[in-house]
């Protein structure tokens, strides 16, 4: 592995719009430690501070250009943000809006990219966006391909406020102090996928262990990494094959699980690898969303758009065992209700208040009661000619959806569909934004920005 260096720095193409101190609103997190934030579920408290427009320049703290590619989600903790990317000497095809398929087609995976890569993490000030510092995890060849639409940098860094793990799939965790030092790193072994459409699952924090899923067409498997040393606690091989899905900690009223989605079965583990429960049979060709925790509930879906069953699951906490569905069956002892056709492609679900909402890749929304599953609305239209990748997010009575254009379209949250507005960075992202205090981190294809409710502020 390639020792830290210096390469160009990101670049500040806009310094504070605003110089007047910023002041994070207690209410709501002060940190945004991983993927869809603190408990993966990318709501936060109510608060009028946070930013309901916005646009390229309009309530635009700072952004700055992100050199190379990457739909890693930022992350941060305190004063910090955190971005990953892989900078290429190669110009390779762009990634473009829609479903598609990479020109080699689907049966044959493309041949690696090549030329030299810089794996980049950067650590970013949250007031100013200038940059703290930068490291190269690793420089050299690519050891797996990937489909257009996808990076070498799509796995979301985590944190503890002590130390950043960052996973870069097929390549390895690369652990760094908060200063940018590294302490370790752990080689991870290339396995191919499907495709050869490359990996995107993001590590998950336990207590003291790093949760890594790897689901693929070699050798699947989930394995726990102690966060200071990196050696594996447990490494549990699974019957599994090609899936994109992250797990999630499952903290609920009886006790934490691991939640893993994979194509054959749905799997529950025990903070010591040990599986909890499962059930087989009902999934998608290619898994994608996260399960979505709640003390009282966990949802997990699929939704591949070729299939036409794409299930939703609501999971009461305490199974054991197979808990799978018979033939006719909606709902047993454990799984609460299951919904046939309501699961998405890739956007994660989002539970908010009452209702369990999806927002399906083509550009449309639906709405289920999250106790029952029974529909408030079924599909509405979200934007003409708009399709999504990254997952929604919620706060003050309301919806947030990014499409793949950078347009965010603003819904009114509970059992009536309507479009209150709609906010244009202008560029395609398939990055989920993280929630700060009273600000939103957005990351588009070179950019990240800062927005915040300006006006509010200075009130």
């Amino acid at each position: 592995m390639a020792k830290c260096k210096h390469v160009t720095p990101l670049v500040i193409v806009v310094v504070t719009l605003c110089l007047s101190t910023v002041t994070l609103v207690g209410t709501n997190e002060d940190n945004w430690p991983q993927w869809r934030g603190p408990n993966m579920t990318s709501v936060v408290a109510d608060d009028p501070n946070l930013p309901d427009t916005w646009s390229t320049t309009e309530n635009v703290e700072w952004k700055i250009n992100v050199p190379g590619l990457g739909w890693s989600s930022p992350i941060v903790w305190n004063d910090t943000v955190f971005v990953t990317s892989v900078v290429s000497d190669n110009e390779y095809e762009s990634p473009r809006p829609g479903l598609y398929l990479p020109e080699s087609g689907v049966d044959r995976p493309p041949d690696l990219l090549p030329g030299n890569h810089r794996w980049m993490v950067y650590a970013v000030d949250l007031e100013s966006g200038t940059i703290k510092w930068e490291r190269v995890a690793h420089e050299g060849p690519t050891r797996s391909p990937r489909h257009p639409k996808n990076s070498f940098a799509s796995a979301t860094p985590v944190t503890d406020g002590e130390r950043l793990y960052v996973l870069f799939g097929n390549l390895g965790v690369f652990t760094y102090d908060m200063s940018g030092n590294l302490l370790w790193s752990h080689q991870l072994e290339p396995r191919a996928d499907k495709w050869g459409w490359g990996a995107g699952s993001s590590p998950s924090l336990l207590e003291d262990q790093l949760i890594i899923l790897h689901d693929n067409e070699e050798e699947s498997y989930i394995a726990s990494l102690d966060v200071e040393t990196g050696k594996e606690n447990w490494h549990h091989v699974r019957d599994e094959v090609s899936a994109w899905s992250t797990p999630v900690v499952w903290r609920n009223v009886l006790r934490t699980e691991i939640i893993t989605i994979g194509k054959k079965k749905v799997r529950s583990y025990d903070p010591s690898g040990k599986l909890l429960w499962y059930f087989s049979g009902r999934m998608t060709e290619v898994t994608v969303p996260t399960p979505i925790p709640d003390p009282q509930m966990v949802y997990v879906s699929s939704g591949y758009v070729a299939d036409a069953h794409r299930p939703v699951y609501a999971i009461r906490p305490g199974a054991s065992g197979d808990i799978t569905l018979g033939p006719e069956e909606r709902s047993n002892k454990f799984i609460a209700w299951y919904r046939p056709t309501v699961g998405s492609y890739n956007p994660s679900p989002i539970r908010y208040g009452k209702f369990y909402y999806t927002l399906l890749d083509g550009g449309f929304l639906t709405a289920h009661d999250a106790m029952t599953g029974e529909p408030a609305y079924g599909r509405q239209r979200i934007g003409r000619g708009a399709t999504f990748t990254a997952s929604p997010w919620a706060y003050n009575g309301k919806i947030f959806a990014m499409s793949e254009d950078g347009d965010t379209f603003v819904i009114e949250a509970g059992p009536q569909f309507k479009v209150l507005g709609q906010n244009s960075l202008d560029e395609m992202t398939l990055a989920t934004p993280a929630i700060v205090g009273n600000s939103l981190i957005v990351r588009t294809a070179s950019k990240l920005y800062r927005i915040s409710d300006i006006n509010a502020r200075e009130e």
